[in-house]
This record gives C-alpha cells, structure tokens and sequence, in this order.
C-alpha cells in the first residue's frame, strides 16, 4: 500500500513538473526582434534607449526577452529578441534578414545607416512589418510594411539650450559646447535646436564663438569613440565653456570623463544618462561621473518602439509609413529625475513655458544650419 502511495506521489511529481513547460511550449502570439545599431546594448545612450522599449513591451504584454542576459521575462505571450551588428556594421541586412526568416512579425532597424538595408528586405518579406528609426525611404503609404520613424530632436534641444542659457545668464564670460558625433544632417539637427534656445534666452551667445559646436567624425564610428569625444570636451571646456551638450552616442562617455576631470557639467543625449550614471551599483565609479551630468535630452526610441508594438499587439497590424515623435507627444523632451530636480526646479517654469509655445506654434524652431542662422539673426 504504502508502496502504491509513493508511485502516485511520484506520477503527479512527474506531472506537475511538466505544466510550466507545457505552458513555455506554447508558442507566443507575436515575436518582435530589433538590430542595434553598431555601438550595441550598453551605449547608455541611443542603443539602450531601443532595448528599454522592449523592457516596455515585455512587461505590459506578458512577454520576456530571448536570450536576454538580464533575463526579462514578464510571460510567454510576446517573444523579443536584439541582435548585435558587427563593429563595422556591414552584416546589417544579415541581421535583418535572420529576425524575418525566424519568423518575427515586427523587426526594427536602430539607426539611419539601416535605410538601403531594410528597404531591401521588407520588400523580400512583404507579410512581415519592418521599422526604420531616423531614416527614410521615399514613396511609403499606410499599406506598405515599412515605417519610418523620426523625431523632432531640435525641439527637445531647443529646451536644452534655453536651460543652458539660463544658467550661465550671470556669467559673462562663459560658453556652451555642443559635440556630436557624426557630421550628417540628423546631428545638426540637435545643434540647430540647441543653439536657437540658447540664443533665444540669452542675447549674449548671440555674438560669434560663444556656442562652440565640434564632431568626432564623419561616419558612424562617430558614435562609439569616447576618446576622441574626451578630447574635443576637453578643448570646449579650455576654451571657456561651462557646459557641453553632446549627440554622439556612445562617444558620450568621454565627454563626461573631461566634465569631471574639469568640474564643469554636461548634458546628455536619447536617455536619461544622468539617472542612469547615479543608479549604477556595479561601476564604482559612474556616480561620481554622474554627479556633472546636469540632465539629457530625452529622444523616446522606446516609446516608439512600444508605440509600434503596442498597434501590432492590439489591432494586429502596423500602418505603414512615417510616424514623427516630438514634444506634444513627448517624444522628446528635457530629464528630470531626483538628482537634478532642485537644480533644475529655478527653471521650470520657463522651460515649460517655452515647450508650450513651441507646441502652439509660437516659437518655430530650425532643423538645419541655414535656418538657425536666419533664426539667430532675427533675434537681433
């Protein structure tokens, strides 16, 4: 008998056992995969913005992410995946390629550098939906299987220049630095807003050589080379500015190694890098880094991806086209957490000011180099 009792208790062990990975053999009901751009997951910037947003979607539709060393797993229903290019980044299209062969039904693109690249493959693939984030492709409608993504980077660095006019506003010598990475249309893009809502603020950086903006480079390698970054800042922060915003991704780390080293501030790019420094356990030294990092313009990758996510989950489908993300969306924006609300608490008032006639239409900020010198000039 007692025999009979330990066999049962064994069986129904065994069959126990057995249901979780009856359930995890379910298959899920949508896989999203994404390619990183080539500075990959950990940039701290522009690359962990994209990741966060598959955090986004994981835990609001029960979902884990494959493969995940920080093993993300909110359920089975969505599967999610990243993969990582090369350094050069020339198997991007492989990448792409792989993610719709196994069968994903929303692959992202993380860059403009993906543009031929997805363009190709979505049209070898037309049942699966493809998403390009800050490139391009001409002729795209509802119907097609390809969006474009972009954002209005100058209308959140517009935010950040007037913060940074303000600050130095009882300083009469002082400068700003703006460094980006790599010199194409979509950086100066960040220097246009930026310089508009400095000069918009401040009369003074009006005059020739008070806004100092410098590149690392001119291809993407741009965006992950902290070294050059570092001495460019370094050279900014010698020739008298007090403040340096970068877009430069990866490269970013560099510009807060000289802010420490010189004891000035820096603002930081895609995420919020500062919270992101402060709240960093396993780098003894990131919060000591993290203390000059005075805030971030915040440029939402991960609200677009979950955006995207959230239409395919619900309505099954993604409409096709170009989608743009800005500051009456909150799709960009200026970074406030509990390290730098006091200093940013004088103002908030007039940042949000701004941000509201930007939004109305009032304030009409330039995109391109052109532009905000004509925009600079009128200010005078």
């Amino acid at each position: 008998m007692k025999k009979n009792v330990m066999i049962a208790i064994a069986i129904s062990l065994v069959f126990l056992a057995s249901i979780p990975a009856a359930i995890g053999a379910q298959p899920p009901k949508y896989r999203i995969g994404i390619v990183f751009d080539i500075a990959g997951r950990g940039d701290k910037s522009y690359n962990d913005g994209a990741y966060n947003g598959l955090k986004l979607v994981a835990q609001a539709y029960k979902g884990y992410i494959k493969g995940d060393p920080d093993k993300v797993n909110s359920g089975t229903e969505i599967e999610l995946k990243y993969l990582e290019p090369k350094q050069g980044g020339q198997d991007r299209e492989q990448l792409l390629r792989v993610l719709a062969e196994d069968g994903y039904n929303l692959v992202f693109g993380i860059g403009f550098a993906f543009t031929g690249s997805i363009e190709k493959v979505a049209k070898d693939f037309p049942k699966t939906n493809f998403a390009l984030i800050d490139g391009t492709v001409a002729g795209l409608n509802e119907d097609s299987n390809l969006t474009c993504i972009s954002f209005a980077e100058h209308e959140g660095s517009f935010l950040i220049g007037a913060l940074c006019g303000l600050m130095i506003s009882d300083k009469p010598a002082a400068k700003l630095g703006f460094l980006g990475g790599m010199d194409n249309p979509l950086v100066h893009k960040f220097q246009s807003g930026f310089i508009a809502g400095a000069t918009y603020v401040n009369s003074r950086l009006r005059k020739p050589g008070m806004i100092i903006p410098q590149y690392v480079g001119k291809d993407t390698t741009a965006f992950r080379d902290p070294k050059t970054a570092s001495a460019i800042a370094s050279a900014q922060y010698n020739s008298g500015a007090e403040i340096v915003f970068h877009a430069s991704g990866g490269s970013g780390a560099g510009l807060f190694e000289a802010a420490k080293y010189y004891g000035k501030e820096a603002i930081g790019v895609d995420t919020d890098q500062g919270y992101s420094y402060m709240t960093n356990d396993k780098d003894t030294t990131a919060k000591e880094v993290g203390k000059y990092i005075l805030t971030s313009m915040l440029k939402r990758v991960d609200q677009s991806i979950f955006v995207l996510s959230r239409n395919l989950i619900e309505q099954g489908r993604v409409k096709g086209g170009y989608k743009v993300f800005g500051l009456s969306d909150n799709g960009v924006g200026l970074a406030v957490n509990e390290f730098n609300q006091a200093k940013l608490s004088p103002y908030a008032a007039r940042i949000e000011a701004l941000k509201s006639k930007i939004v109305a239409g009032q304030i009409v900020v330039p995109s391109n180099d052109a532009d905000t010198a004509a925009f600079v000039n009128a200010l005078k």
